[in-house]
Order: C-alpha cells, then sequence, then structure tokens
C-alpha cells in the first residue's frame, strides 16, 4: 500500500482540551469530524499515551478549539509538542472556561465546541471519542487551518502520537 495516499484526506487543525481534578490540558489534534446532526454529535481520536486521554476518560468531557489559517506554529507546537506532564499549556494562553468547566482556547480561534461524551471506542493506539455537543460558539469570522495548508506552507511536522504520523525513515 502506498501511505501517501492517506495524505489525501483532508483535516482540519484542532486544539482539544480538558480538565481532571482542577488541572487544564490540551492537545493539537487534526482528527475531528462531526457525526450527525440530530442530535449534533463530533468524534475525535486521541493517542492513548497522551495526557489529554487520559483527561477526557476520567472528567467525559472536552472541547474542541478551530484553529484559523494564521496561527502560528508555536501555539500549535506548544499545544503538539510539548507534554502537560512536562509544562502548563494554558500559561500565557487566551482562553476560557466553558459551560462544562473545560478549558477552550480563544487564541487564533474561529470556533469552539464543548462536549460531554456519549461513548467511546478502543481503536488501538487510539481512542474514538463520540461526544454530544452541549455549547458552540463562533468568536471571530475566518478561513480555518487545513492540516495540508500546516504541512505546505508552514511546513509543520505531525508528532509521533498523531493518527497521520509517518516516520521519514
Amino acid at each position: 500500500m502506498n501511505a501517501l495516499a492517506l495524505y489525501q484526506i483532508n483535516y482540519g487543525v484542532y486544539i482539544v482540551s480538558s480538565i481532571k481534578d482542577g488541572i487544564l490540558n490540551g492537545q493539537t489534534a487534526n482528527t475531528v469530524f462531526q457525526v450527525t446532526a440530530k442530535p449534533p454529535m463530533l468524534a475525535i481520536s486521541i493517542h492513548k499515551e497522551n495526557l489529554t486521554h487520559e483527561f477526557i476518560t476520567k472528567s467525559n468531557l472536552f472541547s474542541v478549539s478551530i484553529l484559523e489559517k494564521e496561527t502560528p506554529t508555536s501555539l500549535i507546537g506548544k499545544f503538539g509538542f510539548r507534554s502537560g506532564r512536562e509544562i502548563n499549556k494554558f500559561e500565557g494562553i487566551n482562553y476560557l472556561i466553558g459551560k462544562t468547566g473545560v478549558p477552550i482556547v480563544t487564541e487564533n480561534t474561529l470556533a469552539y465546541l464543548e462536549l460531554e461524551v456519549a461513548n467511546a471506542l478502543d481503536v488501538g493506539t487510539h481512542t474514538l471519542f463520540l461526544g454530544n455537543i452541549v455549547e458552540g460558539e463562533i468568536i471571530r469570522e475566518g478561513e480555518p487551518m487545513t492540516y495540508s495548508y500546516y504541512h505546505e506552507a508552514k511546513k509543520g511536522t505531525s508528532p509521533k502520537t498523531a493518527p497521520t504520523f509517518r516516520n521519514p525513515q
């Protein structure tokens, strides 16, 4: 199989956040998609080794911040290539606490959604979390960042825990 064929699937760039025991955490994610319209539900794919996975599993809550095209790679990197076990990812970042108590990154964010986990599916290295949308707001107008744009224009890479990670060897 030519693994490059998978690069033709379109993704976005998001920050998925959660809370556990009053501690905030989040991560960059590219696998977020709407599953149903009534009721409105989303699914996300989170690597089991990521701290955000632990937070979502414990709280059954998460938020999705939809990043704008102009988002700097420094913000994506802070949430995507650093562990919340080592740093406070929300330090120096614009965010709010949502209706469900989860953090929502507002910096470089076009819109956000807050969700309660309805179901979880073990898919090997990742868990697919299915969430009921509790709240959603548009913060500003603009164009969302696509994963293709992140790779091509910003020369971004994928961390080893990303579903789309490809070893350069």
